[in-house]
């Protein structure tokens, strides 16, 4: 098979089948491919082609980047093995590419406990600054969900977020009873329009009020380490693994869900077996 042949049957399955976010990585990687080796059959392909091609489109990226394009042309290659029943080897499968390309570390990331964060949250007066921070220590939310949210997408504790970064149509989000009637009251006592954003910040803006309010209580504070702490302090609490993954990080898969969750310390460690059976 032509590997112009080969690209555009897998474009096509996954224009089909695949989230948009897929789509665009597969189109960018695989036109390239095309482009790199017109005419040329697929099963003529060498692992040292392969390594040819992702050194000169990965270079100067970060690891995260080098491993999705390489997870990229090795699943093209296994749709095509095994879509088209071809007797064909995958030149991505080789030990020293996977280990090229092996995925990134993952980062290790500072949890913020109950208690650091009540305190950040009550040392913000400004009404706006605080929902904006509840809506993301308590639902979980993005930063980016929190400024797109309008009047019209609340529903008591319901939030309906529009065009979410899964690249589904909508998705949902539950707040906390206290949070959504101190929302609800800010929308009323403001006079938001049911089509206007509630939170009219830039994306820069509202970082820096976020790193700010962490500055009142000597914490370095992003907008992430908030939904990391509502994804953490839900599990340590006893909720489901499925539920701090599918409803309040809204997450495709529980590994990635997992990657958010910090590590345990010795002195948290102790603290729970002390609970279990003290």
């Amino acid at each position: 098979m032509k590997i112009s042949k080969a690209v555009q049957y897998a474009l096509e399955y996954h224009r089909a089948n695949s989230r948009e976010n897929t789509v665009r990585s597969c189109e960018f990687v695989l036109s390239r491919f095309e482009w790199e080796f017109e005419g040329r059959d697929l099963d003529a392909i060498t692992s040292d082609d392969v390594l040819a091609f992702l050194t000169r489109y990965t270079e100067g990226s970060k690891q995260s980047t080098k491993r999705s394009r390489y997870a990229t042309l090795s699943a093209f290659f296994t749709l095509i093995q095994t879509s088209a029943g071809l007797d064909l080897k995958n030149p991505c499968c080789t030990p020293m590419l996977r280990k090229l390309f092996r995925p990134a570390k993952a980062p290790s990331w500072k949890i913020l406990e109950k208690e650091t964060v009540d305190e950040i949250i009550f040392r913000t007066s400004k009404p706006r600054n605080r929902i904006m921070l509840e809506l993301m220590a308590r639902g979980g939310m993005r930063i980016s969900e929190v400024l797109g949210l309008r009047a019209q997408d609340v529903d008591g504790c319901k939030l309906t977020l529009k065009n979410p970064k899964t690249g589904k149509e909508a998705e949902v989000v539950f707040i906390p009873q206290k949070v959504a009637s101190r929302l609800r009251e800010y929308i009323e006592r403001r006079g938001i329009m049911s089509d206007q954003r509630i939170f009219p910040l830039t994306y820069q803006g509202a970082r820096a009020m976020v790193s700010k309010a962490g500055d009142q209580s000597a914490i370095k504070l992003r907008p992430h380490d908030l939904r990391r702490h509502a994804a953490t302090y839900a599990s340590r609490s006893g909720t489901p693994l499925e539920i701090v993954s599918k409803v309040i990080l809204r997450h495709a898969n529980l590994s990635t869900t997992q990657r958010y969750l910090g590590k345990v310390s010795d002195v948290e460690a102790l603290r729970w077996i002390d609970n279990l059976y003290g």
